[in-house]
């Protein structure tokens, strides 16, 4: 885990909504999740905070409160669209903006075994064909998504290592295959930039929320589409891409270049899986699962 640029406490929350918004700030707390950049804290029964707890999560936060206003009438499932902002606070020493989103019952599918997320895998790709919509010049930039597959290179010979060694053979065929796909050539559309399982929410048999939009972006849908070998198996892919295939391009359905990027960029999610295995251990999960996808 990255180490926080400031411990984010419920104590400091408190302080924050009395700062700020004083009708909220009796309300029970409940810190339930440290995470990479953020930290939640659940707000009564209803409404969870999301706070930055380093100067990155902050910025990804700004895109957000930015982005999801625009996005969260087109999507057909809840996404932490903001319902207050907070701001810098100098008199508390915090100098993040922070929000307040709808909570959203369930788990993160990531802890949920595979055949239980089937059910919704159609959900999930029409969420994925209402959000690969036209983006417009301004938003949000982001050098690791929505990019050529191909430069991203460095980074899976980086990376390679973290996969068993009978796999590597096939796993630089695979890369090679997705690299050398005809590139992107439509508008560039808004991507989520990072919905794996853990930024999935599931409640039972159905998708209740997709989170952590930090990453949103726009470009090659390739890079979001890479999601179906790390959170589905074989028949919710199969699910999956139907929906995708009958509603992208027009009802032309994407080509095969297309799916071959996004089989690169699974195989790319699927190492950074492997980075953090003491900090992280649900991806690793994750990352089990996407290898017996791609290679089983």
């Amino acid at each position: 885990m990255v180490a926080a640029d400031l411990d984010v406490t419920v104590d400091l929350t408190r302080a924050l909504l009395k700062e700020q918004h004083p009708d909220l700030a009796d309300l029970p707390l409940d810190l339930v999740a440290n995470g990479w950049d953020n930290v939640m804290v659940r707000l009564g029964d209803d409404l969870a905070l999301r706070l930055p707890r380093r100067e990155l999560g902050g910025q990804l936060l700004r895109n957000e409160h930015r982005v999801l206003p625009l996005l969260a009438p087109l999507l057909p499932v809840p996404v932490p669209a903001p319902v207050r902002i907070g701001s810098p606070s100098p008199a508390l020493g915090y100098p993040w903006p922070w929000g307040v989103v709808r909570w959203a019952d369930g788990v993160p599918a990531a802890t949920v075994p595979a055949a239980e997320r089937t059910p919704w895998a159609e959900h999930l790709a029409r969420v994925f064909v209402a959000l690969h919509q036209p983006a417009p010049e301004d938003a949000p930039g982001n050098r690791f998504r929505g990019i050529p597959v191909a430069e991203r290179s460095a980074t899976f010979d980086d990376r390679l290592a973290l996969l068993p060694e009978r796999l590597h053979r096939r796993a630089r065929d695979l890369w090679a295959s997705a690299a050398d796909a005809p590139g992107y050539d439509g508008v560039p559309v808004w991507l989520h930039g990072d919905p794996h399982p853990a930024n999935l929410v599931a409640d039972g048999d159905r998708l209740s929320a997709v989170i952590d939009f930090g990453d949103v972006t726009s470009g090659d849908p390739a890079s979001d589409l890479g999601a179906m070998w790390l959170t589905f198996d074989a028949e919710g892919r199969d699910r999956f891409r139907r929906v995708v295939d009958t509603h992208a391009c027009d009802g032309r359905g994407w080509d095969a270049g297309m799916w071959r990027r996004a089989q690169g960029w699974a195989l790319l999610y699927t190492t950074i899986c492997f980075s953090y295995p003491d900090t992280h251990p649900i991806m690793v999960g994750v990352g089990e699962h996407a290898v017996e996808q791609l290679f089983g």
